[in-house]
């Protein structure tokens, strides 16, 4: 029974480390993110990001992913202003919109 339970609490120790190296590992996707964003967006349309990620975070994720993807597929051919970015928004918004105007 001993041995049970000195295996029990080996368990939880391992469950903890994993917690933590999944933290971790979020740590660094994001600072990687961060990286990439700072790269491809003028201080402007990152400005306007981080206010979006206020009020919007699922709005904005959507956005920093279509953003990633097309600079990871090498199809950024300069930094996006925030004229660019106002327009990548409205895109991303619109099927939802049409989605709402078609339900009523």
């Amino acid at each position: 029974m001993n041995f049970h339970d000195s295996n029990e609490s080996h368990d939880d120790h391992v469950h903890e480390d994993h917690g933590h190296d999944d933290h971790v590992h979020e740590e660094n996707f994001n600072a990687q993110k961060e990286q990439i964003l700072k790269q491809i967006l003028t201080s402007e349309a990152r400005m306007r990001l981080n206010n979006i990620k206020m009020v919007k975070p699922e709005l904005s994720n959507m956005v920093e992913q279509y953003l990633i993807g097309m600079a990871s597929q090498g199809k950024m051919p300069s930094q996006i202003n925030d004229d660019q970015l106002k327009q990548i928004l409205l895109s991303i918004q619109q099927p939802k919109r049409d989605f709402k105007i078609n339900r009523r």
